[in-house]
């Protein structure tokens, strides 16, 4: 059968007109059918935030890596009543709090507490001049970018970028 044949030996069937033909079910689905098989050698999955923010903290990731993994990752910001950031202006440089988790904003906010969420990329994009951010204000590894560092961020994701 030119390699068609699922099991050795087996001859081809024919039915008379008209009948219908018996349903093949494949070995070990359920259903049949050709659904999704687990890749035998699953891809790695990138480090989440957090883990990123964990490695970057105690210096076993480097900053290029902590960006990348940063770009494409979920930020939650705290909402306002209005469109925007919302800044803290009672430290030296005005920062923006943001969180690698629900539950790290939560832990700052409050459970009722209003949020949005975007990607690393857009905060980096949409931040505005002069301003810095802090990631997980009140965890454990509570990182702070000032406005430099940002700027610096802007610099590496132009140059990955446009080259």
């Amino acid at each position: 059968m030119y390699g068609y044949d699922q099991n050795p030996g087996a001859q081809q069937q024919y039915a008379p007109p008209g009948a219908q033909p018996p349903p093949q079910q494949m070995q070990g689905m359920p259903g049949g059918g050709y659904g999704q098989q687990p890749p035998l050698y699953p891809e790695p999955s990138p480090p989440s935030l957090a883990d990123a923010v964990r490695a970057f903290t105690t210096g076993s990731m480097s900053a290029e890596d902590f960006q990348q993994i940063f770009a494409t990752s979920k930020v939650y910001c705290p909402r306002g009543d209005n469109p925007g950031f919302l800044a803290l202006h009672n430290t030296q440089q005005p920062v923006i709090p943001m969180f690698t988790s629900l539950k790290e904003l939560r832990r700052y906010a409050g459970k009722d507490s209003k949020y949005f969420v975007i990607t690393g990329a857009e905060v980096i994009d949409l931040l505005p001049t002069g301003y810095g951010f802090v990631l997980d204000m009140e965890g454990e590894h509570r990182m702070v970018f000032d406005a430099k560092a940002v700027e610096q961020m802007v610099d590496f994701a132009m140059r990955r970028m446009y080259g």
